[in-house]
């Protein structure tokens, strides 16, 4: 099990009361895996069923795999005007 660090933007920074959250997953997790985990956080229950995650800079697939040093940021929804 490795600690993955999380970065978290606007609402969900506000929701979370912090710019960062850790969650502890097995090597070989996916995307997927990481954003039950964080929806699985005590708070976690507040935030959309589909999450939107970067990696790396980049949007990320479901299945992606991640690591623990990747740059790895939840996507909060953007609303346009």
């Amino acid at each position: 099990m490795e600690p993955f660090r999380v970065r978290l933007f606007a609402s969900f920074a506000d929701l979370f009361g912090d710019s960062h959250i850790e969650v502890i997953l097995p090597r070989g997790s996916t995307v997927r895996d990481l954003a039950r985990a964080v929806q699985n956080l005590p708070l976690g229950s507040r935030l959309p069923e589909q999450l939107v995650v970067a990696v790396n800079h980049s949007y990320a697939d479901p299945g992606t795999v991640v690591m623990p040093t990747d740059e790895i940021a939840l996507i909060p929804p953007v609303a346009g005007g």
